[in-house]
């Protein structure tokens, strides 16, 4: 649930699976929902399945509009005589831009949504959530016919969906993008009852030379410390070949490297698909190891038959999901989740035998059967 992610069909995702943890995939609610407006999940099925077999988790994005394409919207809100799609360019592309003011579109979002967390908010293939409005459902239509309302929804729209996807989602981490700070485009910012809601946040142009003057000021709009409870991640930005050449070179694209800026913004997870052409495996790896939690036992004793571990997060980040110390099958109650970095806990196991403590894991139902997740100890 950590590190560099490789979209998922990069032929290297297989070729290295230690590498990396995740892989990302941009999914359209048409693949979801027919032309007749009935609900298949075989597509996402059998693209979660291999990646799952390539022992990884996924990141998924749902998208509508993408430049040089036609929306995903459904055939079956297409085809009615009260939709009708603005047909515009963006980056001097032929695109697609929805209706939002068609209630039928409204509608289905939100029902789309409540029936795709019934089916995987426990799922344990996929780590994160990222949704959105926009190109790329980023948040943004920063070239193109841009018209609240119409080609992006309505801010009272938009403060309907963000509070449905809290409702629904009770395990999966969702995030939206940074770019959602942008009150030009959304109620969030200064609304306290929007900010409050748990969602986490995605970057898409990771380390870019606007960072420290754009995106770092979108994070802190969004909520300066929603790190401690919802995940942030993004994607190393394209804004030049210099961005990706250089995105894991000791000082960055932009004289930042991957890890202080890791560090100071507790990234989880970093999309870095062309990584695998600029940086080498063991480069991967360790930047991957700069995000998100890193767990180490500091104390372990056995009084009678409890086991007493002390644990300290020297990571960047929490851990979003539970997860427990266990001796042999025996877990512990006190959850790693939301331990924050720097901060310790004790984990106590009762009714430990000499054959338990042969075996001290950390377990979790949010990861895959075939995944573990690692700690460190030198006691």
């Amino acid at each position: 649930m950590t590190g560099i992610v490789l979209w998922s069909d990069n032929v290297n995702a297989g070729k290295h699976p230690d590498a990396i943890t995740l892989e990302y995939r941009y999914c359209g609610y048409n693949d979801v929902v027919g032309p007749d407006a009935t609900y298949d999940y075989t597509k996402i099925d059998q693209m979660l399945d291999e990646i799952a077999e390539r022992n990884h988790q996924a990141v998924l994005r749902f998208y509508f509009c993408y430049v040089g394409k036609p929306t995903t919207v459904p055939e079956f809100i297409r085809a009615r005589s009260d939709y009708e799609e603005t047909i515009g360019t963006s980056e001097r592309k032929t695109t697609h831009f929805c209706d939002w003011s068609n209630q039928a579109l409204q509608d289905f979002t939100l029902d789309f949504y409540t029936k795709f967390a019934k089916r995987y908010d426990n799922d344990p293939r996929i780590a994160f959530l990222q949704t959105g409005f926009g190109l790329w459902a980023e948040f943004h239509i920063y070239d193109g016919p841009r018209e609240i309302g119409k080609t992006f929804p309505s801010k009272d729209y938009q403060a309907k969906f963000l509070k449905h996807m809290d409702k629904q989602f009770t395990q999966l981490p969702w995030s939206i993008s940074v770019d959602a700070a942008d009150n030009d485009y959304t109620p969030l910012e200064e609304n306290p009852e929007l900010l409050a809601l748990n969602f986490g946040v995605f970057d898409d142009s990771f380390l870019c030379k606007s960072h420290p003057k754009v995106n770092a000021m979108n994070w802190k709009t969004l909520g300066a410390t929603r790190w401690k409870r919802q995940p942030g991640g993004g994607e190393f930005s394209y804004y030049n070949r210099n961005d990706q050449k250089n995105a894991l070179a000791k000082d960055g694209p932009n004289g930042v490297s991957f890890e202080e800026a890791a560090k100071q913004f507790h990234i989880t997870y970093m999309i870095g698909n062309d990584q695998s052409r600029h940086s080498t495996v063991d480069r991967i790896t360790s930047a991957g190891m700069a995000t998100g939690y890193r767990f180490r036992v500091t104390e372990a004793a056995v009084k009678n038959d409890e086991l007493r571990l002390n644990v300290t997060n020297e990571g960047v980040a929490p851990l979003y999901r539970d997860a427990f110390f266990a001796a042999g099958n025996k877990r512990s109650a006190t959850s790693l989740k939301g331990l924050l970095p720097g901060q310790s806990a004790v984990c106590s196991i009762s009714d430990v035998t000499a054959q338990d403590l042969k075996q001290i894991t950390i377990q979790s139902d949010a990861i895959l059967p075939t995944q573990s997740i690692q700690f460190s100890a030198d006691l």
